[in-house]
């Protein structure tokens, strides 16, 4: 890991909610446009989305960096107002990253349990960079479920992977990167697991364990 570039992107941010006429509007998603931002999902306890993948990200932050790794994250803290999708693939692109991911929850029907990985189907930079990310997300898969004990979606996806052609941030990605929805808010036992401090820091292990393996 030492000297590697590892982008990490935390999904949404708290300060969004105040600011939806910023995040409302539309942005370059690859061909298409799509809103810049949007406030993301949270448990019917109220635990917000993007407080969740701040916590873990800083979680993986600090793994990463004891491995040598050199981290750049998307943003800052966990109360402004974005970035926008298209900036956010541009900071992995800019730092010429050797793997980014992008880390987040879901919020889907109650009886939908378990994760998955979105994986690009069509990216910026190209057929080399679409093989390299799928082996990213058949990393991110197999380190999270051994790791975390959650098993993948049983409501999209196949066997915790769903290709995507939707995302701005994978298809506007230069470099290796995958979505990971890291359970369903909306499911009971999901929201325990992501609330508790124990399975995050799970989860950040998992994902350095992955990132280990891709990157190996």
């Amino acid at each position: 890991m030492q000297g590697k570039v590892i982008v990490l992107d935390a999904g949404h941010n708290d300060g969004n909610f105040g600011h939806t006429s910023v995040i409302d509007q539309l942005v370059d998603a690859g061909g298409f446009r799509k809103p810049c931002d949007t406030t993301g999902t949270e448990t019917n306890a109220g635990y917000h989305e993007a407080a969740f993948t701040w916590d873990v990200t800083k979680r993986l932050t600090a793994l990463l960096r004891a491995d040598g790794a050199r981290v750049v994250l998307t943003r800052k803290d966990d109360h402004s107002v974005g970035p926008c999708v298209d900036v956010r693939a541009a900071v992995g692109n800019r730092a010429h990253a050797d793997a980014a991911i992008s880390v987040h929850a879901d919020g889907n029907l109650l009886s939908g349990h378990g994760f998955h990985v979105m994986q690009p189907v069509r990216m910026s930079g190209g057929s080399a960079v679409l093989a390299r990310s799928r082996r990213l997300a058949l990393a991110v898969r197999d380190a999270y479920e051994s790791g975390t004990g959650m098993p993948p979606a049983n409501y999209i996806g196949t066997e915790g992977i769903d290709p995507r052609s939707d995302m701005a941030g994978l298809n506007l990605s230069t470099v290796p990167k995958v979505l990971l929805e890291c359970g369903n808010m909306r499911n009971a036992g999901d929201a325990k697991d992501l609330s508790s401090a124990a399975f995050r820091q799970r989860i950040a292990r998992s994902l350095d364990t992955a990132m280990r393996a891709y990157l190996r």
